[in-house]
């Protein structure tokens, strides 16, 4: 992650209170780089595998906090399961959610996130 996307990124998280930071297992450094510079509280931090059985447990500890944003650094593989079983099974929405570059385009409808040069992108 660049300098640049994480500072557009909390540009992003805006007047949000507080956050929940999902991360895949490879992403881990980038999502503690987003919660040392957040400064605010962190309800939680889910770290998930990038193939489970069902993501169920990881899901509900990521949606269950029920934060003004959630905040995802993952790699499109290790998103994908994670954010199927979000919408399956919990309350999450994509509207309230920000992603690092590596999920830009990701078809989700309303999920947000910052490029590596600082300009932003949203899915429609």
């Amino acid at each position: 992650m660049t300098s640049l996307e994480l500072e557009a990124l909390l540009g992003l998280l805006g007047h949000a209170r507080h956050i929940v930071i999902g991360t895949d297992s490879s992403s881990r450094p980038d999502a503690a780089r987003i919660a040392e510079a957040w400064g605010g509280p962190v309800l939680a931090t889910v770290t998930w595998p990038e193939t489970a059985a069902s993501w169920l447990r990881q899901a509900r500890r990521f949606a269950t906090p029920e934060p003004e944003a959630w905040v995802v650094s993952a790699t499109p593989a290790g998103w994908a399961g994670m954010a199927r079983r979000l919408l399956l099974s919990t309350a999450w929405s994509p509207h309230r959610t920000f992603a690092t570059a590596a999920l830009a385009g990701y078809p989700l409808p309303g999920l947000r996130g910052a490029h590596a040069d600082g300009t932003t992108w949203e899915t429609r």
